[in-house]
């Protein structure tokens, strides 16, 4: 544990330790919803992607880690985070194709508007406003407080190129009212729900749009994240441990 600023920070590990990751001991900390959105992102070589609320940068690390090549661009409201996120940037040598701006979403640097984008993920604030946690940072990362899910997502989708892709991770119970977010502007939405075990009602999920495309909405099969006893599943630790992409994610 260490000193960076005025929070103390832990310096941690992804994949298996091929992504190296400062973030602060106490308040918002990583778990395995980052690293999960990274896997379901089909970028290629030479596109860019912003990742929306980047907190420490763990999903574009982790996406940066699998492609090379991409263009990486990480937005951040909470100053402290985002400085987390740059030194993380450079702890993995990728100051040459990441960066990170500290701004809103509702009210987005000029450095955001004006390039579009290839691909836009985010991990949002899961909760609807209301009463916060006692901890700013956690309040911030985890509960709506400027801009609701909707809003939110309309934003994401206004810095796309045409054709371009949205993927988000959310709770499984808002799938609803993500799909009518999504449904003026998006088609070939991709809807995956995740597990903590067979049998279990799906507590994330996962959706890739295309923004304006016209194909149907698909089902993708459900990824389980443990077994019976508590392990990963085979397919969870390929994805968590060593790197791999979702199975069966276009």
């Amino acid at each position: 544990m260490s000193e960076a600023g005025a929070i103390a920070v832990s310096d941690d590990t992804l994949l298996g330790g091929r992504v190296r990751l400062r973030q602060p001991v106490d308040g918002y900390r990583v778990a395995v919803d980052p690293v999960l959105l990274a896997a379901a992102v089909d970028a290629k070589p030479g596109q860019r992607v912003l990742d929306a609320g980047c907190g420490t940068g763990a999903a574009l690390l982790c996406l940066a880690a699998r492609v090379p090549s991409i263009d990486v661009t990480g937005l951040e409201i909470q100053t402290e985070l985002a400085r987390l996120a740059e030194e993380n940037v450079a702890l993995n040598g990728l100051n040459s194709r990441a960066r990170i701006v500290t701004g809103d979403l509702g009210a987005l640097p000029d450095l955001i508007c004006a390039y579009p984008f290839d691909i836009v993920l985010t991990n949002p604030p899961y909760v609807a406003a209301g009463t916060p946690p006692p901890d700013p940072s956690v309040a911030v990362a985890h509960r709506e407080t400027n801009l609701p899910l909707a809003g939110w997502i309309a934003r994401c989708l206004a810095l796309l190129k045409p054709n371009g892709r949205f993927v988000m991770i959310h709770r499984a119970d808002r799938t609803t009212e993500i799909l009518a977010a999504l449904a003026p502007k998006c088609g070939d939405v991709r809807i995956r729900p995740i597990h903590g075990k067979s049998g279990q009602p799906a507590t994330r999920v996962i959706i890739d749009a295309g923004l304006g495309r016209k194909s149907p909405d698909t089902v993708l099969s459900a990824f389980i994240l443990h077994r019976a006893d508590g392990a990963f599943t085979d397919e969870a630790d390929a994805v968590l441990r060593h790197g791999g992409r979702l199975p069966g994610q276009a």
